[in-house]
């Protein structure tokens, strides 16, 4: 290409054509292509409106909208040819318009400015990610009903420090991390609805003379409204780190569950088995069955954290409106989109597929002295001992289990009035991990009728 043919998109400013190094930081089409189908939708709304206010012929509309579908069908199959001197998706998508259609091609930029447009653009791809990441919320949180409703009565330690603290059941532990990927499918969808403007027709950033309709582009793309300040809407990326706070808490809770499937496929633990759909062996431990699915997940976090910390940055410092820096917007949300996308999509079949272990969550959660806030409680309600000389008494009788090398259902009565002499046979009665979790009733808590009508409520959200 000619330094004259490159320089065209600058009109007659320039004398010279770019330096090649200056044409390598300025280009952008090796990543924005991915921008196509956005560009030329954002393309053939504003050709229609153009036309509709009379600013465009009929015949050039039409021409216009036409020659964009061909233009889109040539990406879609790969023959497009891309081209570093034409700087981005935008100027590429338009020339090869023009080499189409001819004279017609120039009239597409009328009443807008490629600040708007890669506003536009931008935004519609991040809308269709936040979509896309609401069906992959939905369903992991559908496998996890489905872990929680099979084992809604299933005994297992529930932990605190990682260390055994009170009895739970696996359809409760599964039902904690509903509420937080629950969460995380508010959060999209609030960002969703807070983005959902549109900033086509703000042009370079004062607006347009041209009789443009913004209510027409707005709709026709599927915008609420049209962004209300034309400075704000070319310089605003705020949905951008939107989706990328959304998408960070999001990786964090599901870095969450992966160190747990890690710690409990273990042999240690032996809590889960993963499918071997998503693990992998050694290249000399022939016994090793890797959770490496769940590993890069947790790893994975630390791409989308940090391209949250990128965005920031280039942000934090710009006066409005468009600056060059909002260039180097993208990529971080590309990379974040992708992995997150990646990320939701290999625990929900982790979850689907792996198998607890109903045995090994029991014989775990009948030790470690699970039931000791069980008999302080019992100390308190029955003996009428205030709690924290409940909370003693409970303490001396762990350590004498300790001692003795056995958990506390194990004492003997005779041990337990050494300790303090009105305790009864009956305290046996909540030492039970059974009746420890059973007696859990109060509003979300871990008994079997509280976690199966929390599974209810959800199937009821999700319907």
């Amino acid at each position: 290409m000619t330094k004259q043919t490159a320089n065209a998109m600058w009109g007659g400013r320039f004398a010279a054509g770019p330096d090649a190094i200056m044409e390598a930081i300025n280009a952008s089409i090796g990543f924005d292509q991915r921008l196509a189908a956005q560009d030329i939708a954002g393309s053939r709304a504003h050709a229609a409106m153009l036309a509709a206010t009379g600013i465009l012929s009929d015949k050039d509309a039409e021409a216009i909208g036409e020659g964009l579908l061909t233009v889109l069908s040539e990406i879609e199959e790969g023959s497009f040819p891309f081209s570093a001197a034409l700087e981005d998706i935008h100027m590429n998508v338009e020339a090869r318009l023009k080499d189409l259609i001819g004279e017609p091609a120039g009239r597409l930029h009328t009443g807008r400015s490629r600040n708007d447009q890669v506003a536009t653009d931008f935004k519609l791809w991040v809308r269709d990610n936040l979509d896309a990441a609401e069906a992959g919320l939905l369903a992991l949180i559908r496998a996890l009903l489905t872990q929680a409703e099979a084992g809604a009565d299933w005994i297992m330690p529930g932990f605190t420090h990682l260390q055994s603290a009170q009895p739970v059941t696996w359809g409760h532990h599964m039902m904690a991390y509903a509420e937080m990927f629950g969460r995380d499918l508010s959060r999209v969808r609030d960002a969703r609805a807070r983005m959902n403007e549109c900033p086509l027709g703000a042009a370079a950033l004062a607006g347009t003379s041209f009789p443009i309709d913004r209510e027409m582009t707005a709709k026709a793309l599927g915008f609420d409204r049209p962004a209300a300040n034309s400075l704000d809407a070319v310089s605003d990326r705020d949905f951008a780190l939107e989706f990328l706070s959304v998408a960070s808490i999001s990786a964090m809770h599901l870095s969450r569950l992966s160190e747990e499937l890690v710690i409990w496929s273990s042999a240690q633990f032996r809590f889960v088995a993963l499918s071997d759909r998503f693990s992998t062996g050694s290249s000399i431990m022939p016994q090793k069955k890797n959770p490496d699915a769940a590993e890069l997940i947790r790893a994975k976090v630390g791409r989308i954290f940090g391209a949250n910390t990128a965005l920031m940055m280039v942000m934090k410092g710009l006066a409005l409106t468009y600056s060059k820096d909002m260039q180097e917007d993208k990529e971080q949300v590309f990379d974040a989109a992708d992995n997150w996308m990646l990320a939701m999509a290999a625990m929900e079949g982790m979850v689907r597929d792996m198998e607890a272990d109903r045995d090994s969550l029991l014989g775990a959660a009948s030790t470690g002295f699970s039931t000791a806030t069980d008999l302080a409680d019992w100390l308190v309600r029955v003996l009428g001992l205030p709690f924290r000389d409940a909370h003693h008494v409970t303490g001396s009788l762990v350590a004498m289990a300790e001692e003795k090398g056995c958990d506390l259902p194990d004492l003997h009565l005779s041990d337990m009035q050494s300790v303090h002499g009105d305790i009864t046979q009956d305290v046996f009665d909540v030492l039970g991990v059974e009746n420890s979790v059973a007696s859990r009733t109060s509003y979300g808590g871990t008994a079997p009728v509280q976690v199966l009508a929390q599974i209810e409520r959800w199937k009821d959200m999700l319907k």
